[in-house]
């Protein structure tokens, strides 16, 4: 009995077994879904801040962008007028073509986007101030527009007064230079802020076109002026002329593309008066015109003179001189001035263009920096040293290589010597 009864509690349990199983199996759940990755909408803040009120009048929209790319800019005026922008060439600031006028809102909306295609507009709505009432900074651009100039034009703006050292980067930002074909360059000041240059590291390309823009009205410029106008012009490089002048000799050559096409006997500045050695370049052409230097140091006399090419601020000229024609060629005789023949005189203006390059050599005195424009008196490195702001790369000079070690007995290179002072 015992033994049957012990079988029977067995078969019931493991009849049971299934049961219990079955109650302790694991649900399965349906695989979650990866989260969704969000893709973030540019970032973009802009400059002038909306509401803004006295905003100068040579006002730039600047965009500061986080995760995208500018792609559209539209600026109206509060008549709705569409106000035309170009970006600078980094694209960090959208520049009106034209000064914004006194007292006038406009509106500027942005858009950027991303590289996913997703946007952010942006506006801002600014006021510009009233008209100047600060002292002007007069600019003098040296370019006209529709002419026809030699392979060494500069570019040239003066100033007056000239322009502090510490507010040159604020202007040279609204001088803007475009070439066809392209023949990229920099801009360097004069030290006394009176003048600056822009041109390439070689000459001009003949046909080339130069665009040039001075967009300095309603600019401030240090603390107590503003900027007076906004100038442009347009003009092209014609054929490559250059004169070479040679105290030693007398004698003036004229190339034209290279190739020597006449010598010309001269007359350069007495010792007490000389002429400046140095690379100048043709800054006006007169057929007739008079020197007045009374009231000047070496001067005090007025004279008539005819087919007149300036060189200088200081008064060097190129010019007829009948009157010392049997000095040209061996002696000096003027206050200054290269003295030729009428006849030679009146040729050279048929042949030469403002903008071409004269170069003296072997005279008493060196030409000043700013006495004329004197942009191609000094090497492209040092040229560049006058911007006040950073060159591009590709404009800067090549750093000097070290000298080459000296060679000694079995070939072992030994280095130069310090100089040694006293």
């Amino acid at each position: 009995m015992g033994l049957r009864r012990r079988m029977a509690l067995v078969a019931v349990t493991v009849a049971a077994t299934p049961l219990v199983l079955g109650g302790c199996t694991t649900e399965r759940k349906p695989a979650a879904r990866p989260a969704e990755r969000v893709v973030p909408s540019p970032e973009l803040t802009l400059t002038p801040a909306d509401l803004s009120r006295n905003v100068p009048l040579s006002a730039e929209v600047v965009p500061l962008v986080t995760g995208g790319k500018i792609t559209a800019v539209r600026i109206v005026d509060d008549a709705g007028t569409l106000v035309r922008a170009e970006p600078r060439e980094d694209g960090s600031a959208w520049v009106p073509t034209a000064p914004l006028r006194p007292q006038r809102t406009y509106t500027a909306a942005v858009t950027a986007t991303a590289d996913s295609g997703r946007t952010t507009t942006r506006t801002t709505t600014f006021t510009t101030a009233a008209a100047a009432t600060k002292p002007q900074v007069t600019s003098t651009l040296y370019f006209a527009d529709k002419q026809t100039y030699g392979t060494a034009m500069p570019v040239t703006i003066g100033f007056d007064p000239p322009v502090a050292r510490a507010a040159r980067a604020d202007v040279q930002r609204r001088l803007f230079v475009t070439t066809k074909p392209a023949q990229p360059g920099a801009w360097s000041w004069v030290d006394d802020g009176s003048q600056v240059f822009y041109r390439a590291p070689d000459f001009w390309r003949p046909g080339t076109t130069i665009s040039v823009r001075a967009g300095l009205e309603g600019l401030p410029i240090g603390k107590n002026h503003v900027g007076d106008a906004d100038r442009t012009a347009t003009s092209r490089i014609g054929r490559q002329v250059a004169l070479e002048v040679d105290n030693a000799t007398k004698q003036m050559r004229v190339l034209r593309d290279g190739k020597l096409i006449r010598k010309i006997p001269v007359s350069l500045g007495k010792r007490s008066t000389p002429t400046s050695s140095g690379k100048m370049v043709i800054m006006e052409k007169h057929q007739y015109t008079t020197f007045d230097t009374r009231g000047e140091p070496n001067g005090g006399y007025v004279v008539n003179v005819e087919d007149a090419q300036r060189l200088t601020w200081g008064g060097e000229f190129i010019h007829g001189a009948p009157w010392s024609v049997s000095d040209q060629g061996h002696r000096n005789v003027s206050h200054g001035c290269t003295n030729i023949s009428a006849a030679n005189a009146d040729w050279l203006m048929g042949v030469t263009q403002v903008g071409d390059l004269v170069t003296f050599t072997g005279t008493e005195v060196r030409l000043q920096s700013g006495n004329g424009w004197t942009a191609w008196n000094t090497s492209w490195g040092q040229f560049v040293k006058g911007s006040a702001l950073p060159v591009p790369a590709d404009l800067r000079p090549a750093p000097a290589s070290a000298p080459p070690a000296r060679a000694v007995a079995g070939g072992v290179p030994t280095p130069e010597p310090a100089a040694s002072g006293g």
